[in-house]
């Protein structure tokens, strides 16, 4: 089988969804299907980073595509930066040939457009996987505006996406109510949440005080933000508790990643002069158990208009870690679905910093005698063993051999090839 796998991330970048996609394609390469990966020759993080324009890894075929590289500093920019991206790989799109299977991921927004063009014009089945929804996504964070012209064009391309798909990936119950509302057939829904990277995460014990004697942290009771720093994730009450604990030397908060709100952090701790704050950068998928397992309470956040929109996945991660979790958002999300009932997962809302503070203070107190087994018993759950296979498993049921396209397509045009639901 042929597959074409569509995302701006892919190996060797760091971000999550290129992280998601190259276990994906190893996976199916592993399988013996011919794999090819379209994506972009520069680090989505730090656009300075080139990676090779064409290459086999793994027995995988990447074609790496250029864009412009404007920077994050306004929405102009990015738009821009997406623009380019989406242009070059349209035209690269139209060298290649039919597919027996394509898949589009999110990144940047609306890719899904040009994969279920490129297999409704030259055949084939289509997947979406949907990491994050957009325009949505702008709606909530102010970007757009709901009724203008522009939102409604890009509704109309989102649509188009979900209904060329002959299978729609979901990450949680939300996300798939937000597509049901717009007239998707429950039948092309597969809810497949991310998985941990329990291949490559554990706790580390000599990789926890390694880290935190490098980074100064010895002896401290270590508060870690781990991931993508967006407005979708809003940090205000956590950074406002940092605020008023730097008196308390017992307590240092650190953001670990990247995105365009860690600048914002820096900020605030400088114009407070938070001794108690460090910013440090994404760390390679190999050190990733060292860094989650030097923190004793990891923070998820979700923000209030983003539940069904955006997926933090970092919550399987610390589950495989067994750490203590402090959630601040809405009280109804998959963050909630996943641990509310477990000992060691403490809550507050979007602004209230009180409730943030005695959820920390909680935890302190916990972190000695804290059973992390609720946690760790839901981790096979979620396990990259449970999930990937699944995914391939979808995949391959979409797969049509060539001389049956067009009779498929007379008696049935509409009839999911999908497996059933978890």
């Amino acid at each position: 089988m042929k597959v074409l796998l569509l995302n701006q991330c892919f190996y060797p970048d760091l971000m999550a969804t290129g992280q998601y996609l190259t276990q994906l394609a190893v996976a199916l390469a592993d399988e013996g299907h011919e794999v090819t990966v379209l994506t972009s020759d520069r680090g989505y993080e730090d656009p300075s980073i080139h990676f090779a324009r064409r290459e086999t890894w793994k027995g995988i075929d990447v074609i790496r595509i250029p864009s412009m590289s404007l920077g994050k500093n306004s929405k102009l920019r990015r738009a821009l930066n997406f623009g380019s991206f989406l242009a070059v790989c349209a035209l690269r799109l139209l060298l290649l040939p039919r597919f027996d299977v394509v898949m589009a991921l999110t990144s940047p927004p609306l890719i899904s457009f040009l994969g279920a063009l490129f297999a409704r014009l030259k055949g084939g089945s289509f997947c979406f996987w949907v990491m994050d929804l957009n325009p949505d996504e702008a709606i909530a964070a102010g970007w757009l505006k709901e009724k203008a012209l522009l939102t409604r064009l890009l509704q109309q391309v989102l649509l188009y996406s979900l209904e060329q798909a002959d299978a729609v990936v979901v990450l949680d119950r939300f996300m798939r109510d937000r597509i049901l509302v717009k007239g998707i057939a429950e039948r092309r829904l597969k809810t497949i949440p991310p998985w941990s990277h329990d291949d490559s995460i554990h706790f580390d014990y000599e990789g926890r005080e390694a880290f935190r004697a490098e980074h100064e942290m010895t002896g401290k009771f270590v508060v870690m933000y781990s991931g993508n720093h967006s407005p979708c994730h809003p940090l205000d009450t956590l950074l406002e508790a940092a605020r008023r604990l730097k008196e308390r030397d017992e307590f240092v908060f650190c953001f670990v990643g990247g995105g365009s709100e860690q600048a914002k952090v820096r900020k605030f701790a400088a114009s407070h002069q938070l001794g108690n704050v460090k910013c440090l950068p994404y760390q390679p998928l190999a050190d990733l158990s060292k860094s989650l397992s030097a923190a004793d309470l990891h923070v998820v956040v979700m923000g209030n208009e983003f539940v069904g929109i955006v997926h933090p996945c970092k919550i399987y991660n610390i589950m495989a870690i067994g750490s203590a979790t402090l959630y601040i958002g809405p009280q109804n999300s998959h963050v909630t679905d996943i641990a509310a009932d477990d000992a060691n997962f403490y809550c507050a809302r979007q602004g209230d910093v009180d409730a943030c503070i005695a959820g920390l203070s909680k935890a302190r107190v916990a972190a000695n005698t804290t059973n992390n087994a609720a946690i760790t018993a839901k981790l096979p759950e979620f396990s990259k063993g449970e999930l990937l296979p699944k995914m391939v498993a979808l995949i391959e049921s979409l797969n049509i051999p060539t001389a049956n396209v067009a009779s498929q397509a007379v008696e049935s045009p509409t009839e999911p090839r999908v497996i059933a639901n978890r």
